[in-house]
């Protein structure tokens, strides 16, 4: 007797066009974010699924588990990171590789609302439940939406530390108070005792991880809290003020960069505007590795694994959906030190 026909799935379309699952899911799963796929693809991606007979059914359970066998992907961001040189591409990569992996079809979530802002609950309901669990990712979150996920008892797991007062959240995310505190122990390394730290206005939690990783660096080393500065990036850096600093003996800036590379650049400008060389009269450590830009220097940072923590956040989901007792997990995963070639040891005399 012949064995059943493997039902198709996205896999299958995208191996047999040549393009990524993720791209597939896009466009399969309809809504204003297909349009971000080029017309002569999102027509090729259709054709192929007509032609493998692949449907998106989600009233059809899987007899085992009673699932879908569909995991989402939901994004707070204004558009999916399909750009590779987008900060959060690489987390779309590993999500749509574990998926892969582990048998199920990838849903992406667009969610918009006639204001054109994101919310899980646009249409009155949420929208995730077509999946069976789902990863979320962004760093502008609706707190009260992560709440009633948890309230709904969905399943889903966040790319990054996430809190909800009341609410314990499931999260893969970088180690930052760790590579935060190890940057602090490099420059003092290098003779550095007087530092300013520029961190983001916003306090989000990846922002107030890092504080703690300096305040841990600095009791470490022995830096007083009188030869640090602290500067919120919502305040542009100019010539003059990096200058002031320097005139008044801070000799190296920990730099938390954003999503886009606003906060480096600020900071480039600032030193050509000066006439301040880095690394020669000012060293310059990012806290963390911004997408690629225009800038050509090999900066001194820290790579958090982006693609290793979108594969645990697909496993640690698939633990979720697998465990009665519906317990959140949270890991936190180390970050590599690219040592690049903004930091020397400082000068004794400052510009003038």
């Amino acid at each position: 007797m012949a064995s059943p026909r493997r039902r198709p799935t996205q896999v299958d379309i995208a191996r047999r066009l040549g393009i990524s699952q993720a791209t597939v899911s896009l466009v399969v799963s309809g809504g204003p974010a297909s349009f971000q796929v080029a017309e002569h693809t999102r027509r090729a991606v259709l054709e192929a699924a007509a032609e493998l007979g692949y449907t998106v059914n989600a009233a059809a359970r899987s007899l085992k588990g009673g699932r879908n066998r569909l995991l989402g992907l939901y994004t707070f961001e204004p558009v999916f990171p399909v750009d590779r040189r987008d900060f959060y591409f690489p987390f779309l990569l590993g999500v749509e590789e574990a998926t892969a992996a582990c048998g199920y079809d990838l849903l992406l979530f667009s969610s918009a609302t006639a204001r054109g802002d994101r919310s899980i609950y646009a249409s009155g309901a949420n929208r995730l439940k077509v999946a069976d669990g789902c990863v979320l990712l962004g760093r502008d979150i609706d707190r009260a939406e992560l709440a009633e996920l948890v309230r709904e008892d969905f399943p889903f797991v966040f790319i990054g530390r996430r809190e909800v007062p009341g609410h314990e959240l499931s999260y893969v995310a970088p180690d930052n108070v760790a590579a935060t505190r190890n940057a602090v122990l490099h420059l003092a390394g290098f003779g550095h005792r007087s530092m300013a730290y520029l961190k983001m206005a916003d306090d989000q939690e990846p922002t107030r991880d890092r504080a703690e990783g300096f305040r841990q660096g600095i009791a470490d080393v022995g830096i007083g809290a009188d030869q640090v500065l602290v500067h919120a990036t919502d305040e542009p850096v100019t010539g003059a003020l990096l200058r002031e600093w320097l005139t008044d003996g801070i000799t190296a800036l920990l730099v938390e960069p954003s999503e886009d590379d606003a906060a480096i650049a600020s900071v480039e400008r600032a030193a050509a505007e000066a006439g301040i060389l880095i690394p020669e009269d000012c060293s310059v450590v990012l806290l963390g590795d911004p997408p690629p830009s225009e800038s050509t220097r090999d900066w001194t940072r820290y790579r958090p694994p982006r693609e290793q923590m979108a594969r645990e956040a697909v496993r640690l989901l698939l633990e979720l959906l697998d465990d009665e007792d519906g317990r959140p997990r949270h890991l936190l995963l180390g970050c590599r030190p690219i040592p690049g070639e903004s930091v020397a040891e400082p000068t004794v005399s400052r510009p003038s």
